[in-house]
């Protein structure tokens, strides 16, 4: 049963950051090629309302399996000052970035494909800097669940 259920977590894990990675190095860069370019947004909106649901869904396998798999270590869930260091950082990487997720699907992503849908020139200071600052927002939550798998493979050690 524990080896079902630490499958089952990296297998959530392994969908959600494998699927940030693929659509970094792989999807992004091809659909920024000029016979693509001008179907970049329906596209990369369809492939993100598909992924987002993907992630969501991962997520909450995550957040259940988590505990289970903290309480099998011996860890306490109502004790968290017997945790190791290297548990609370990826706890706390985990909280941001499932914070940071829930702000680019839910706000950021919406604001910023409305703001595409316009003209340039009806595009106010506000909407340019988030169309600008919504990349940056992607790259560090895969910055940050890059540090949640080194957190991981750091617990496993222990």
């Amino acid at each position: 049963m524990m080896l079902l259920l630490i499958w089952v977590h990296v297998l959530a894990a392994v969908i959600w950051v494998g699927g940030m990675l693929f659509l970094s190095l792989v999807l992004v860069p091809v659909l920024k090629q000029e016979p693509i370019a001008a179907q970049r947004g329906v596209l990369f909106r369809t492939i993100g309302v598909r992924f987002r649901s993907i992630v969501w869904i991962s997520v909450a396998v995550l957040a259940v399996t988590g505990p289970l798999l903290l309480s099998q270590r011996g860890d306490s869930l109502l004790e968290p000052s017997g945790w190791s260091l290297v548990l609370k950082v990826k706890l706390l990487l985990v909280t941001a970035l499932i914070g940071l997720t829930a702000i680019h699907d839910f706000w950021l992503g919406p604001k910023v494909g409305q703001s595409l849908r316009e003209l340039p020139q009806d595009r106010g200071p506000a909407e340019v800097m988030l169309i600008r600052l919504s990349p940056w927002i992607a790259r560090l939550a895969l910055v940050l669940a890059l540090g949640v798998l080194l957190a991981a493979t750091a617990l496993v050690r222990l």
